[in-house]
């Protein structure tokens, strides 16, 4: 995968207000999204490796309870969010 460190700022500055905010909800949702994408496409061409799904569903975990906390929290955030990464239909 090897995201590098401007790739990571770049996340953290587009989806969390600055390259430091590295604790909002959005930011987090942006990177897991981001690695959720590229283990889902390396599974497509490696369908017995299951230390990825593992870590797949994992990350897919993870993503799921900061949806749940933005939607408890902040709704319009939420809906933001959704929106800007197409994560749901």
């Amino acid at each position: 995968m090897s995201l590098t460190t401007e790739k990571k700022k770049e996340f953290f500055k587009k989806h969390g207000g600055t390259e430091k905010n590295t604790g909002s909800s959005e930011a987090q949702i942006a990177l897991f999204s981001h690695r959720i994408n590229h283990l889902t496409t390396h599974l497509e061409t490696r369908k017995k490796d299951r230390n990825t799904m593992r870590s797949l569903v994992n990350l897919v975990g993870k993503r799921k309870s900061l949806l749940d906390y933005l939607r408890r929290t902040e709704i319009s955030r939420y809906r933001a969010i959704i929106k800007e990464l197409d994560i749901r239909k």
